[in-house]
C-alpha cells in the first residue's frame, strides 16, 4: 500500500456528499444494519476439516469470547422482519429443543470450549421466550452446567414481552439468565397493530414497570424508529413511554426496508402508509440522542443508553470486535479460529443434521488476514470513537494516518472529528455510522485491488 490513500479511487458511495446538513443528506440512504467484508467461502468438502481444526486449537485463543445460541421461531412474523424461519407450536418447539439440548452437550465438551471462559451468551431468535418457562430454565442450567463462564458473565434471554409471565421470568432467573432484552419497537398500539406486534400499549407499559421494578435483572427495551404511523409526535412518546418504565436500557434502532417483507408488499398494495424518509428518520435519531443526553442516560454505543451500571450490553458489544462467538442452533451464526459459521437455517436439515451426529453447518468461511482490523473499524463506528492505537495492533502499517485522507474528507463533510490520535463521529457521523464503518472496509478493499 502507498502511505496514504488515494481519494480519486473512491466513488460517491464512500466519500459521501459535501452539503449543509450532513445530517439528512451526506449520503443518500442507509441500506444495511451491519457492516460487512473480507471473508471467502470455503468449500462444502471441506467443512469438517475447517470445523475441527478451528475448534481443537486451545492455544491461541481470543482475549474473548462468547457463546449465541438460536432460537428460530415465532407465533407471528412482524411486518418488518426479514429473518422469519419458523411459526411456533408445541410439537415442532419440542423436537428441535431436544436436537439443540443434545448440539449444545457437544459444543461443550470440545477442547476448545472448554480451554477457556465465556464473557457473554446470547439467546437470539426467532422468539426465545416462544420457549416454555421448563424449557427456558433447562436451557439455563445446562449453559451454566456444561460451559465455562467468568464470574461475572452476562446472560441475555431476548423476546417478546407477550406471555412472558411471572412463571416464565422466576425460571429465567432460576436457570442462571441475568439479562432480558425485549423488542417492544414502539409503545404505541396503532403503530404495534400494523406491524403485527402481539399487545396494546397498557399492557407493555405496565409489564415492563413491573419487571424493571423487580430489580431481579437488567431490563433492556428495543426501539424501532421510522415504521408507519410512527409520526414525530409518536416516536418522542415512546420515549418518554420508555423512561417511564424504569427499564435499565435502551437501543433505538433505525427501520431498514429490506426487499422480502410483508410491511414491503402491503405498502406497495397501500394497506400501509409509507415508512419515515431517511431524513424524518435522521431528525427521529437526533431527537433521541437529545433525549437521552437531556435525561443523563450513559451512552454504550451509537445506538444503545444505559440507565445504570448494571446494563452492560456485554454481548452485543464483544460480538461486533475480535471476540469468537461459537454459534449452536437452527440459524445461528459465529466465527471461531477464523472461520466464519452459518448454521442450517431449515428446521429439517438441522434435526436431521443432528439425529446423524453431523454438525449442523450451512456454510463456512475463511476470514481475511485482515478480520481482526476490520473488526475493529467496525467496533470503533459502532462505539463513535476510532482509535489510532487499536487499529496499529492489528495492522503493521500505521493504517490510521493511511486513511486520514478520508478522515479529513469526511471530517469537512461534516461526519467527523480527527485529532492526531482519535476519530469521533458528530452527530451526522452517528447516524450514518454503519455507512461510514461499511466506507472504510469498501475502501481498504478498493485499495488492496489496485495495489494488486
Amino acid at each position: 500500500m502507498n502511505k496514504q490513500i488515494n481519494l480519486h479511487h473512491l466513488p460517491t458511495s464512500i466519500l459521501g456528499e459535501n452539503t449543509p446538513e450532513p445530517l439528512l443528506y451526506a449520503f443518500q440512504r442507509k441500506s444495511s444494519a451491519h457492516a460487512g467484508g473480507g471473508s471467502l467461502p470455503i468449500n462444502q468438502a471441506h467443512f469438517t476439516e475447517h470445523f475441527d481444526n478451528a475448534l481443537s486449537e486451545t492455544t491461541e485463543l481470543s482475549n474473548h469470547r462468547c457463546l449465541y445460541v438460536h432460537i428460530p421461531f415465532c407465533r407471528v412474523r412482524c411486518t418488518y422482519c426479514n429473518f422469519f424461519q419458523h411459526a411456533s407450536s408445541k410439537s415442532l418447539v419440542a423436537d428441535y429443543f431436544n436436537a439443540l439440548m443434545i448440539e449444545l452437550k457437544w459444543k461443550a465438551q470440545l477442547a476448545w470450549t472448554q480451554a477457556a471462559p465465556f464473557h457473554a451468551v446470547y439467546i437470539g431468535g426467532g422468539t426465545p421466550t416462544d420457549l416454555s418457562a421448563d424449557q427456558i430454565e433447562k436451557l439455563g442450567k445446562a449453559i451454566c452446567h456444561y460451559f465455562p463462564l467468568t464470574t461475572d458473565c452476562e446472560i441475555t434471554l431476548e423476546g417478546r414481552i407477550n406471555r412472558f409471565d411471572e412463571e416464565m421470568f422466576d425460571k429465567s432467573l432460576e436457570g442462571g439468565f441475568n439479562r432480558f432484552s425485549f423488542g417492544v419497537q414502539s409503545f404505541n398500539t396503532k403503530v404495534r397493530r400494523s406491524a403485527k406486534r402481539l399487545d396494546d400499549k397498557e399492557y407493555v407499559l405496565r409489564r415492563i414497570q413491573e419487571l424493571s421494578q423487580s430489580n431481579q435483572a437488567p431490563i433492556v427495551v428495543d426501539l424501532l424508529y421510522g415504521l408507519p404511523y410512527q409520526t414525530t409526535e409518536v416516536w418522542q412518546q415512546d420515549l418518554k413511554d420508555f423512561l417511564e418504565t424504569g427499564a435499565h436500557g435502551v437501543d433505538l434502532y433505525q427501520l431498514i426496508e429490506m426487499g422480502g417483507t410483508p410491511m414491503k408488499g402491503m405498502i406497495e398494495n397501500g394497506k400501509l402508509p409509507q415508512p419515515a424518509s431517511t431524513e424524518e428518520k435522521a431528525y427521529m435519531y437526533q431527537y433521541g440522542v437529545d433525549f437521552m443526553n437531556k435525561h443523563h442516560l450513559r451512552r454504550l454505543s451509537v445506538n444503545h443508553w444505559a440507565r445504570d451500571n448494571r446494563e452492560r450490553s456485554i454481548y452485543n458489544s464483544l460480538a461486533k470486535t475480535t471476540a469468537e462467538v461459537l454459534p449452536v442452533g437452527c440459524g445461528a451464526g459465529g466465527n471461531v479460529g477464523g472461520v466464519g459459521i452459518m448454521q442450517h437455517r431449515t428446521l429439517s436439515a438441522y434435526i436431521e443434521a443432528i439425529n446423524t451426529h453431523q454438525m449442523p453447518i450451512a456454510m463456512m468461511t475463511q476470514s481475511a488476514a485482515s478480520a481482526g482490523l476490520l473488526s475493529m473499524i467496525k467496533a470503533g463506528f459502532d462505539r463513535g470513537v476510532l482509535s489510532r492505537q487499536l487499529l496499529q495492533q492489528h495492522s503493521k502499517q500505521d493504517m490510521f494516518n493511511y486513511l486520514m485522507p478520508l478522515f479529513k474528507h469526511w471530517q469537512k463533510n461534516g461526519l467527523v472529528t480527527v485529532n492526531d490520535d482519535y476519530l469521533s463521529l458528530t452527530l451526522a457521523g452517528e447516524f450514518w455510522s454503519v455507512t461510514l464503518a461499511q466506507g472504510v472496509i469498501s475502501a481498504l478493499s478498493l485499495a488492496n485491488e489496485k495495489a494488486a
